[in-house]
């Protein structure tokens, strides 16, 4: 009887185990964060995204961990980070192999959690469509584009158990571009928001393009680093850092779709 009871009790203590680890997990405790980005993500990131994700870990017991990288480099596939460059490298030469030396979603899968990736502001300087959309053209035409983030969104699937966050475009400054250019980039993310994403999947988004234009056309001057240049200013990025953490954790936390997409 003693020995039986002894089995049950360590039974009971397996389970317990097993099961504190399950829900430790849907918490998402240890989860292993990637940001992909290049000059605009870097002036968010120095904006206090490291140590926001140290504060959040240490008042509420998680272990997040978030990494940034540039993506792609330089040298040898080129400073170069839009729909048609994410597609080359996820889709058309996907696999186990980094393409270029840049890693793959196979890759990127097997070692992160939780997948955040961007565009930088030239991005927005989109040109008018043809009525001829071509996938693998690099050319930026909203046609172009959304042949290559369906492609991006099917591939992304194919990793269920992986959650990916993609940034809405980074806008220009008023004085960088024109109002039709301007016109056809809130086009493009609108439908992006409304018509791309759908709620249920592994797919989510910041919508950094609202915060930088809070609801018009341009990146707003006192959020520019001049009004002749693109990047997002110092007071701008310790301002909405916080908001990207929140996102990025809410997602974790299986509120993505019941959320703020700015993480207000």
């Amino acid at each position: 009887m003693k020995f039986k009871l002894f089995w049950i009790i360590y039974v009971i203590f397996f389970l317990n185990l097993v099961f504190s680890g399950c829900d430790k997990f849907k918490k998402g405790e240890g989860m292993k964060i990637i940001f992909l980005h290049h000059s605009t993500g870097e002036v968010i990131w120095k904006g206090g995204v490291p140590q926001w994700f140290e504060n959040y870990n240490r008042e509420n017991r998680t272990n997040y961990k978030i990494e940034e990288q540039v993506f792609p480099k330089t040298s040898p596939y080129g400073w170069k980070n839009y729909p048609f460059d994410y597609y080359n490298i996820w889709v058309k030469n996907a696999g186990d192999i980094p393409f270029m030396s840049e890693p793959t979603l196979e890759i990127l899968t097997k070692n992160y959690d939780v997948i955040v990736w961007k565009h930088c502001f030239p991005v927005s300087k989109l040109m008018e469509d043809t009525g001829n959309p071509e996938i693998n053209s690099e050319e930026k035409r909203m046609e172009n584009y959304k042949l290559q983030y369906e492609a991006l969104k099917q591939k992304m699937r194919q990793f269920p158990k992986n959650k990916f966050i993609l940034w809405t475009g980074a806008a220009l400054v008023k004085n960088a571009t024109d109002e039709k250019t301007a016109k056809r980039v809130k086009e493009f993310f609108d439908w992006v928001k409304n018509q791309w994403d759908k709620k249920g999947d592994n797919i989510f988004f910041w919508d950094f393009y609202e915060l930088e234009t809070e609801g018009g056309l341009y990146l707003k001057d006192e959020y520019a680093f001049s009004p002749s240049n693109s990047h997002p200013n110092e007071k701008f990025s310790r301002k909405v850092a916080p908001l990207f953490c929140q996102r990025i954790v809410n997602v974790i936390q299986d509120k993505g779709d019941s959320t703020s997409l700015t993480g207000k």
